[in-house]
C-alpha cells in the first residue's frame, strides 16, 4: 500500500482529500506545517508527497526543495490556488511531477496521483530497490534506510546492484573481484572484496531488516524481495 503525506494546512480541505485517497486503497498522512511535515518525512517512508504551497510557516517551494535534497526519488505534486505561469515553472524546475491548481476534480487528482505512483514504481524495478525501510537509487545513486540518507561508495553501489539484479541466485565472490575496480582502475582482493562487504551490510541492514546473506566457499545472494 502506497503511503502519501499530504501537507495542506485547510483542515476541511485536507480531510476531504485524505478521505478520498484513503477510499482508494491508499494510505494518506496529513500534515499542516512545514515543520510537521519535516518530522513526519523523518520517520516515515512515504511513496508520494502533496504539498500545498502556502502554509503557515513557510513555503511549499521550500519544502519540496528540501524533500528533493533528502530524497530524491520521492515524487512531490503540488496542489495549490497558485496558479500563475510561473509559479507553475518554478514548481518543475524545483523537481514536481505534477502541479495542480485549485479547484480541482477530485477524480482528475486521483488519476494523477495513480499515474505519478506508477511511474515511481517503475522507476524502482528498473533502476533500484524499494521494501518501505531500505531505497536504493541507482541512476541518481542514493541510498535511504529507514529515513536516513546513507554514505554509499561507488564499489558499494556496485555491488548492491550486481546482488539486487540477481536477487535469490548466488553471486560468486569470482564475479564480483571481475566487475569491482578500485578508483585507480587496479583489481579489487578478496580481502577488500570481504571488508567492503562487511562494511555495507552494517550501512543498510539492522536487527530487523537482513539483505544479504553469505554463502559459504561460493559468494552472496540478495535475500530481499525484489520491489
Amino acid at each position: 500500500m502506497s503511503k502519501i503525506l499530504v501537507v495542506e494546512d485547510d483542515l476541511t480541505l485536507s480531510a476531504g482529500l485524505c478521505f478520498a485517497l484513503d477510499n482508494s486503497g491508499l494510505l494518506t498522512v496529513p500534515a499542516y506545517t512545514c515543520q510537521k511535515a519535516r518530522q513526519l518525512l523523518k520517520i516515515n517512508q512515504f511513496q508520494l508527497a502533496i504539498l500545498d504551497v502556502n502554509l503557515p510557516d513557510g513555503s511549499g517551494f521550500g519544502l519540496c526543495r528540501e524533500v528533493k535534497a533528502a530524497a530524491p526519488e520521492l515524487p512531490v505534486i503540488f496542489l495549490t490556488a497558485n496558479d500563475l505561469e510561473q509559479d507553475q515553472l518554478n514548481g518543475f524546475d524545483l523537481g514536481a511531477d505534477d502541479y495542480i491548481t485549485k479547484p480541482f476534480s477530485i477524480q482528475i487528482l486521483k488519476r494523477r496521483v495513480e499515474a505519478v505512483l506508477r511511474r515511481g514504481a517503475s522507476k524502482s524495478i528498473a533502476d533500484g530497490f524499494d521494501d518501505g525501510f531500505l531505497r536504493l537509487d541507482f541512476q541518481a545513486l542514493t541510498a535511504v534506510r529507514g529515513g536516513e540518507r546513507l554514505a554509499i561508495t561507488p564499489n558499494e553501489y556496485k555491488l548492491l546492484r550486481l546482488l539486487t539484479a540477481n536477487a535469490g541466485a548466488v553471486v560468486t565472490r569470482r564475479l564480483l573481484l571481475e566487475k569491482l575496480w578500485d578508483s585507480g582502475g587496479n583489481f579489487i582482493d578478496d580481502h577488500t572484496l570481504t571488508v567492503t562487504m562487511n562494511r555495507l551490510r552494517a550501512k543498510i541492514e539492522d536487527a530487523g531488516h537482513t539483505y544479504i546473506q553469505t554463502v559459504r566457499g561460493m559468494g552472496y545472494v540478495w535475500m530481499g524481495a525484489r520491489p
